[in-house]
């Protein structure tokens, strides 16, 4: 992991008006937040089992996530790479979780945060996908 200097960190906005910007380029709103943070997530790059992204964090200063007048302010953007277990799951929870829940569909990541290769390639990758963005989101934008 690595962070990135971008224009979007500190800039604050309405939550429910970033959030579609986002979504229509391809980012996506992390589903696993809390009331007074989260993220946004853009895919750079996935080939067998590992993925590249940029990952945006956010604040909220009003409000509560979950809404979409919540008032938020980014943070500091960073690349992280995730390196997926492909193959079969032979650990012993890997068919019962438990005695009622029957099958598990989610293996643990092999590593959350691999070593990123030519890091100039992904920062100039995510600052490319932040600036697109910027450019729709800058009238919604406050400092």
């Amino acid at each position: 992991m690595f962070q990135i200097q971008s224009e979007i960190e500190g800039k604050r906005a309405y939550f429910g008006l970033v959030r579609d910007i986002f979504k229509s380029y391809g980012c996506s709103f992390c589903s696993n937040f809390e009331y007074d943070q989260g993220k946004f997530d853009a895919l750079l790059w996935r080939e067998n089992g590992e993925s590249i992204y940029l990952r945006i964090p956010i604040y909220v200063l009003d409000g509560e996530l979950d809404h979409s007048n919540a008032f938020i302010e980014f943070g500091t953007p960073f690349i992280i790479k995730h390196v997926v277990n492909i193959g079969l799951d032979y650990d012993e929870n890997s068919f019962v979780t438990g005695t009622t829940t029957g099958l598990n569909q989610f293996q643990t990541p092999l590593d959350q945060d691999d070593y990123i290769y030519d890091k100039s390639r992904w920062a100039k990758a995510g600052e490319e996908a932040i600036e697109q963005v910027m450019s729709s989101i800058t009238g919604l934008l406050s400092s």
